[in-house]
C-alpha cells in the first residue's frame, strides 16, 4: 500500500529500526566463511579510502569513515540487520531489561508531529502533564515537523537529569504549552493484567523482555487468586514489537502441554538450525527455579483468546503461531506485522556489536513468519465502524529489502483494494483526528468485547475487509504439508 502509518512506538524501545527482533546475544566466533576474500573489491574499497581522505572538500577522521563504511555494509542486507556503535549497543541491552532513560511516554507519529499515546505512569512525563492526544512540534529547538518516529526518540533519550524543553500542541489550548523536562530512568512494565468481567480475565504483554515470563506468571497467580473460576482469557499482544525469544517461548509454554514444540529456526549456520521445546532450560534464567512451576493447572485448559495486530511482530507473532498450530486459542483481530526473523547480536568489541539477521523462524507446523504474519482466525477490526488508521500501517512485505518468505518461492502480489486509497486515508484520517486515543483493557476497548464475546459463545462483529494474504503455490502447499507431517511426527 502506497500509504502507511509508522508503528507507535515506546520512548528507547524502539530499537534501530522500531520493531524490536526476537534477539539472541552471541560473542563474535571467528568463522570460515567458505571462499576467499574479494581482493579486488576490497583493493577499490581501500582506493575510495584513499580518495576522500585526499580529494574531500573537509577533512574527516579516518574512525568515522571506517564505521560508517561497516554500518552501511550491514544495513544494506535488509531492516533489521544493524551497526550497533556504543550509544546503541547500551540502549539495546537496557531495552530488553525493561529500562531505559528517558521521558516515559509511548508515541505515534500524526500529520508529521509526534504524538502522545499514552504516558507511563508516575514518569516524568506524567507528572509534567502530557496528556494523551497531545501533539509535540518541538524538541527543544528542533521542529518535530518531518523527523522520523526513531529521530525524534533518540533526541528524547539522554543521559539521567538532563533536561529537555517540549512545545505541545494541545486539543481545545489556544497557546502551544511548554514543558521542561528532566529525564530519568524508566521502567517499564511488560505485563498487564486484571479481571475485566467475572470470570474472565486479561493479559497483556506489551513487549518481551528478560523479566516478563516471571513477571506474567505473578500476574496470572494474582488473578487465580482474585477468581478461582475463571472462564477465559484473553492474551493481548496488540502493539506488541516483540523482544527476547526466551520470553516467547515461556509465555507460550505457560499455556501449551510441557514438551510442545514451540518455534524452530533455520538458516545459513549449523547453530541456526535449531528447535526451541515448552521446557524451563529454553525460557528459564540459568541457576533459577522454574517461573511458571506454580502456576495453576487450570491455565492448560482455560479457554482463550489472543489479540493481534499489525503492529504485533516478532516475538509476539511466535507466540500467536503455536497456540494457533497447537488450537489452544481463538487468534482474533487483524494480520500481524510479519517479522519471522532471528536477529543474533554478534559483539565487536567491549561496547560495539552487530545485529544481524541469521535465520528464519517457522511456528510448530512449519509455516514461515517473515513477510507474511499470522492470519488470524477471526477477522475483528479495531473499532466497530471499522479497522481505522491500523489499515494503513506498515508491514514488513513493505519494508525495503526485506527478507522474502522461504515458503512463498512464487511472490504473488497481495491482491490490491477496490477503492481510492489516498482518498480512504484522508477519510479514516478525519474520523480518527475526533476518536480519542484507545486504552488497551479498558471498556471503550472493542476488539477485547469481541474476545469477549468469543469465549462466552456469543456473536462477533467480524471484519469486512479481507486480510492482505499471499497465497501459496501449490508447490508450496506440497512443502508445508511436508513440514506439517515433520512437526507431527516431533510430537
Amino acid at each position: 500500500m502506497s500509504i502507511k502509518l509508522k508503528n507507535i512506538g515506546l520512548i528507547g524501545l524502539g530499537v534501530v529500526a522500531g520493531i524490536a527482533g526476537s534477539m539472541q546475544f552471541d560473542a563474535l566466533a571467528q568463522k570460515n566463511v567458505g571462499s576467499p576474500l574479494p581482493i579486488e573489491e576490497l583493493r577499490q574499497l581501500a582506493d575510495v579510502f584513499g580518495l576522500i581522505k585526499s580529494d574531500y572538500v573537509e577533512n574527516v577522521e579516518d574512525k568515522k569513515l571506517l564505521t560508517e563504511a561497516i554500518s552501511g555494509m550491514v544495513a544494506s542486507l535488509d531492516p533489521h540487520s544493524a551497526y550497533l556503535d556504543k550509544k546503541a549497543f547500551k540502549e539495546l541491552r537496557e531495552g530488553t531489561q525493561g529500562k531505559f532513560v528517558g521521558l516515559g511516554i509511548e508515541v505515534g507519529v500524526e500529520d508529521g508531529f509526534v504524538k502522545v499515546i499514552s504516558p507511563i505512569e508516575d514518569s516524568p512525563a506524567y507528572r509534567a502533564g502530557l496528556k494523551a492526544g497531545d501533539l509535540i512540534t518541538r524538541l527543544d529547538n528542533t521542529p518535530t515537523k518531518g523527523l522520523t518516529l526513531e529521530e525524534a526518540v533518540k533526541k528524547m533519550r539522554g543521559e539521567p537529569n538532563s533536561k529537555i524543553t517540549l512545545t505541545i500542541a494541545r486539543k481545545d489550548e489556544d497557546k502551544p504549552i511548554i514543558v521542561t523536562i528532566i529525564r530519568q530512568e524508566i521502567r517499564v512494565q511488560s505485563v498487564k493484567s486484571k479481571i475485566v468481567e467475572p470470570g474472565y480475565a486479561w493479559v497483556r504483554v506489551a513487549q518481551f523482555q528478560e523479566p516478563t515470563v516471571e513477571d506474567m506468571a505473578k500476574k496470572i497467580t494474582a488473578l487465580y487468586a482474585q477468581d478461582p473460576n475463571i472462564k477465559g482469557l484473553v492474551l493481548d499482544l496488540r502493539n506488541d514489537p516483540g523482544g527476547v525469544l526466551p520470553g516467547a517461548i515461556g509465555v507460550s509454554a505457560a499455556f501449551l502441554p510441557k514438551e510442545s514444540v514451540v518455534v524452530s529456526t533455520n538458516g545459513q549456520l549449523a547453530d541456526s538450525k535449531q528447535t526451541f521445546y515448552a521446557r524451563r532450560e529454553f525460557y528459564g534464567a540459568r541457576g533459577f527455579g522454574d517461573p511458571l512451576a506454580k502456576l495453576p493447572e487450570a491455565l492448560k485448559k482455560v479457554p482463550m483468546v489472543v489479540l493481534i495486530n499489525a503492529g504485533s511482530a516478532s516475538a509476539s507473532e511466535i507466540v500467536a503461531g503455536a497456540l494457533q498450530d497447537y488450537k489452544r486459542a481463538t487468534i482474533m483481530g487483524t494480520q500481524s506485522f510479519g517479522k519471522g526473523s532471528v536477529q543474533t547480536i554478534r559483539q565487536l568489541s567491549a561496547d560495539t556489536a552487530i545485529k544481524l539477521t541469521t535465520a528464519r523462524y517457522y511456528t510448530p507446523n512449519g509455516r514461515s513468519i517473515q513477510a507474511k504474519g499470522i492470519v488470524p482466525d477471526v477477522m475483528v477490526d479495531e473499532y466497530a465502524d471499522g479497522d481505522g488508521l491500523n489499515s494503513f500501517r506498515l508491514h514488513e512485505a513493505d519494508l525495503q529489502k526485506h527478507l522474502i518468505n522461504d515458503k512463498e518461492k512464487a511472490a504473488i502480489e497481495a491482491a490490491k483494494p477496490a477503492f481510492d486509497e489516498v482518498e480512504e486515508a484522508r477519510r479514516i484520517a478525519a474520523i480518527e483526528k475526533k476518536r480519542k486515543p484507545l486504552e488497551f483493557g479498558s471498556k471503550d476497548d472493542f476488539q477485547l468485547a469481541q474476545a469477549l464475546n468469543q469465549l462466552k459463545g456469543l456473536p462477533v462483529q467480524i471484519s469486512k475487509a479481507k486480510p492482505e494474504v499471499r497465497k501459496d503455490s501449490e508447490e508450496d502447499k506440497k512443502d508445508d504439508k511436508k513440514e506439517d507431517k515433520k512437526a507431527n511426527d516431533k510430537k
